[in-house]
């Protein structure tokens, strides 16, 4: 099974087919966020802090963190960004810039073995930033779009994946530090984008053998009630072979529906954390032959009259 390992400076987390649903939390990020752009662009990190705090209280095994400010200095902003969430937590982080000073300067104080987010499939764009990603020992996020843009066709953007990856390959980078990601496309505007996306991370994780990561609110972009549109994608992208997602761990439908997955993919053995999650406070002794799960009842069976 093919595992992508990132680490912080105390703690290591592995994104794989066997292990549990990545939750990478995505609120450090001042893209349609005014007020955060405001404080970053003026050297306060208020709600850098609060929000980096909140996102790993609330369950994100790691943290993606942008600067991209207009107008700003990114590199700088994003490096000081990085030491001091480096300083609050102990979780990996995704660098993610489009500018690839800013992906060095990041790169260059960050402490462990960071993934990088991102790079997309045009040869200009490959040529500088795998160096990089192969210089500080990173792992890289693919993103399927190449100088023809992002195709509709699912099969198309596997095709950009593939190359991105035989290209890693060539800079002495293994598929396992390539974390794909598949470009989730709006179902409110694209209705098939759901099935196209299930059947590409399909052939991702079967023809290629890469983990796959998303911007999980993709999916339900202009729609009414989008966490539970979020939820129920996630849950079965996870069955199709998801790996990882950027997202928001503070919206519980989302990060129950994640749980879900994780027990039934078989990735929460026993059920062990679900358990832990959501059992009764003060759980109810259960005597003479009644139900185990607190409720009473008794696990129903399949029973078919049989006729005569």
């Amino acid at each position: 099974m093919t595992q992508t390992l990132v680490s912080s400076h105390s703690k290591e987390v592995v994104i794989g087919f066997d292990r549990p649903f990545c939750v990478i939390g995505e609120r450090i990020n001042p893209t349609g966020r005014k007020r955060l752009a405001a404080e970053m662009a003026a050297g306060d990190y208020t709600t850098v802090e609060a929000d980096t705090l909140a996102q790993v209280a609330a369950g994100a095994h790691m943290l993606d963190v942008n600067a991209g400010i207009p107008l700003a200095d990114e590199p700088a902003i994003l490096a000081e960004t990085i030491k001091l969430v480096q300083s609050l937590v102990d979780v990996p982080l995704s660098i993610d810039s489009s500018i690839v000073e800013a992906l060095e300067r990041g790169l260059s104080v960050y402490q462990g073995k960071a993934l990088v987010n991102s790079v997309t499939g045009e040869d200009e764009r490959l040529e500088v930033v795998l160096p990089l990603v192969k210089k500080y020992g990173a792992a890289v996020v693919a993103i399927s779009n190449d100088e023809t843009g992002i195709s509709e066709d699912p099969d198309v953007r596997f095709e950009v994946a593939k190359k991105i990856v035989q290209r890693a390959a060539d800079y002495g980078i293994p598929a396992a530090d390539v974390v794909v990601d598949p470009l989730v496309m709006p179902i409110g505007a694209l209705g098939t984008a759901g099935a196209a996306a299930m059947r590409l991370i399909g052939r991702l994780r079967n023809e290629l053998g890469v983990n796959t990561i998303c911007g999980a609110s993709n999916i339900s972009f202009g729609l009414p009630n989008r966490h539970i549109l979020n939820g129920t994608f996630l849950a079965m992208a996870a069955g199709a072979g998801m790996t990882s997602a950027i997202m928001n761990p503070l919206h519980a439908e989302e990060m129950t529906a994640i749980m879900a997955a994780d027990v039934m993919t078989g990735v929460d053995a026993n059920c062990a954390r679900w358990i832990k999650k959501f059992r009764e406070a003060t759980p109810t002794t259960i005597r003479n032959g009644s139900g185990q799960d607190g409720s009473g009842e008794r696990p129903r069976r399949d029973r078919r009259r049989r006729r005569s």
